[in-house]
């Protein structure tokens, strides 16, 4: 069989789905209905990874202590394997207390110089004071020195998924080369919050004291009563200051980053308009649910010539409320699908764009195994192709214009 090629189908059973009383606004006028001072900023929904607001989000930007939530991530990724735990300890070096204690003029948790530290205590100084003493003792724990450490961090980023960020420190602190987009921010975020949901509680900490010094949370949605949990604040003078946090209002979650900014008191201000658009602009309607046969792919070389594709998780987008406007999706996959197919392996996936703007992209899995076929199936497959070009056959889209 000649290369596979990316082929997108089209569903007719998803034109019933309700999504037909979705009509209305276009993109364009919904890309209008929010406006921001931010030079970069997103706004995600958890649940559906829709975009519902996006400006400049893939700009290449500095993230400054933003950084420190690749740092945590590393160290709750160590911890999950258990090369580390809660009681491990890390000294704070002399170049950490030098580069990052309390005569550095930057945020500190104030570690003594040569002091051990219990990682759980390293973490809420990385988290809630954005301890640069911490950021760097943990680096040094991990890595033996803090540029491994960075090496680590973009290996990470890259392992879930980031393929833009780079970085070279545990800090935020400026460096030419250490840049993210506020996209992949929010995507690190995510990931944060899903995956390691016993150690994410840390971030919506309001205080944290260590010797004898208390400090509150830096992140400024905590105090306002918007159900902020998370996550992180950052200022350098490269990029201003920006806010990567994350809200849940009647079980929906919202994340929200914004980088730019002049003002600490702008940052604030954004963040926040930009969580209360969001839950106040948007609810989910659903269009499968979870099991349920969202289309078909078709299958080369097997005891059937198509295969039923399902969701694992309900399959929502949000829409305006209030309001419609023009959806349209589609199913991807490289195909036609070669058997043999086991059942569960994830084969496809579905699209729903919004305008110019992704709503939706989930995975779609096989929902029966398919058994490599008789020799006449395969050689009619084989003829299929060479007479009308299968594989490579573009097909048209699920649903536009709804």
């Amino acid at each position: 069989m000649s290369a596979q090629k990316q082929i997108t189908r089209v569903f007719n059973r998803i034109l019933i789905s309700g999504l037909l009383l979705i009509t209305g606004a276009s993109g364009e006028a919904l890309a209008q209905a929010f406006q921001t001072i931010a030079p970069t900023a997103i706004l995600l929904d958890a649940d559906t990874r829709a975009v519902l607001f996006e400006k400049n989000a893939d700009e290449l930007v500095a993230p400054a202590s933003m950084a420190k939530i690749m740092t945590a991530e590393v160290l709750f990724n160590e911890l999950k394997s258990g090369r580390v735990t809660m009681d491990s300890t890390f000294t704070v070096s002399v170049n950490a207390w030098k580069k990052g204690g309390a005569g550095s003029g930057g945020s500190a948790m104030f570690a003594k110089v040569n002091e051990p530290v219990r990682v759980e205590d390293l973490l809420r100084g990385l988290v809630i004071q954005s301890g640069n003493d911490a950021a760097i003792a943990i680096a040094e724990g991990i890595s033996g020195t803090e540029e491994n450490f960075a090496r680590l961090m973009t290996e990470r980023a890259r392992q879930i998924g980031l393929t833009k960020s780079t970085f070279r420190n545990a800090t935020g602190y400026s460096e030419p080369d250490q840049k993210v987009t506020v996209r992949e921010l929010a995507m690190l975020s995510l990931h944060v919050i899903e995956t390691y949901p016993e150690y994410y509680k840390m971030f919506g900490e309001k205080d944290f004291t260590w010797n004898k010094i208390r400090q509150v949370n830096r992140n400024p949605l905590l105090t306002m009563d918007i159900g902020a949990d998370g996550l992180k604040t950052g200022n350098v003078d490269e990029s201003g200051y920006g806010l990567a946090g994350s809200a849940v209002q009647n079980g929906q979650r919202l994340v929200v980053v914004v980088n730019g900014m002049k003002t600490a008191r702008d940052r604030a201000a954004e963040s926040r308009k930009l969580l209360e658009w969001g839950f106040r602009s948007f609810e989910p309607h659903l269009l499968f649910e979870p099991g349920k046969v969202v289309g078909d792919a078709e299958v080369f070389g097997g005891d059937r010539r198509s295969l039923p594709l399902v969701s694992e998780r309900p399959v929502r987008v949000l829409v305006r409320r209030g309001d419609g406007e023009r959806l349209s999706a589609r199913i991807v996959y490289q195909g036609p699908l070669k058997a043999p197919i086991r059942k569960g392996a994830q084969v496809a996936k579905i699209e729903v764009t919004r305008g110019d703007t992704k709503a939706l992209e989930m995975p779609l899995y096989a929902s029966e195994d398919v058994e490599v076929g008789t020799l006449r199936q395969r050689a009619f497959d084989g003829l299929l192709e060479v007479s009308t070009g299968w594989v490579r056959r573009t097909l048209s889209d699920v649903f536009s214009g709804i």
